[in-house]
């Protein structure tokens, strides 16, 4: 009896993606549909590219008829295709091919992907407002929005840079829109373009803007000319 069982789990197993079983609700697909297609991935695995009707219908809990109307529909829906196929002597015979079928999978895991990249999108602007408003004490007046929204448009600025250059503004005692554009600017011409980047290049203009000053309460120095980027 444990042979027999044995033999019997050994007969093959097929490879689905989880994807399929998670999504075929969102291709509509119906459950008899899916476990057709199934069948028939099983059956070319096992040899038989071009199963019939009756074989089909002997695996599952469906009338040949049945059988036959799911096939054609599937046909027409694009989830499956007949195509030819060819033997090593060269017999062209006809077979199934589920290709479609994972076409339409991974156009909906490109879809799935993109609308949760717009998801977290929306998020981080939100929450981008958020740390503007509550930085600033007020509301953002329509104009400020606007440089918001043009700062992640059109310029491309990661809303965590932008995050970054905020809280240098705020750091360097300047809140004000002008001020963190030109920050952005200044790291965008450098290429920075991780949080790590920018903080080294706010500490490293801080120990500049120190020194500076040094300079200038020393009157034995002599007068060095210093460019403030931010200030222009």
């Amino acid at each position: 009896m444990k042979t027999t069982i044995l033999n019997w789990l050994e007969h093959g197993t097929i490879t689905v993606p989880t994807l399929l079983f998670s999504e075929y609700r969102r291709l509509n697909l119906t459950e008899t549909e899916l476990v057709l297609l199934l069948n028939i991935l099983t059956s070319i695995e096992n040899g038989n590219p071009f199963p019939t009707p009756e074989q089909l219908s002997e695996r599952m809990t469906v009338s040949i008829a049945e059988c036959n109307d799911l096939l054609r529909r599937l046909i027409q829906r694009g989830f499956l295709e007949i195509i030819d196929g060819y033997s090593n002597e060269g017999i062209r015979f006809e077979m199934y091919s589920i290709k479609p079928l994972w076409e339409k999978l991974i156009e909906q895991f490109l879809l799935m992907n993109k609308a949760e990249k717009e998801v977290s999108k929306k998020s981080e602007e939100t929450d981008l407002y958020t740390c503007f408003e509550q930085e600033f004490g007020r509301p953002l007046s329509p104009f400020e929005c606007e440089s918001l929204a043009m700062w992640m448009d059109d310029d491309h600025h990661d809303p965590d840079i932008i995050k970054a250059a905020l809280r240098e503004a705020v750091m360097s005692g300047k809140l004000n829109f002008r001020y963190i554009d030109r920050i952005l600017f200044e790291w965008k011409k450098n290429g920075i373009k991780t949080i790590d980047q920018a903080k080294n290049h706010g500490r490293k203009f801080r120990q500049y803007q120190s020194q500076k000053g040094k300079v200038r309460d020393d009157s034995s120095q002599p007068t060095v000319p210093f460019y403030n980027w931010l200030e222009q």
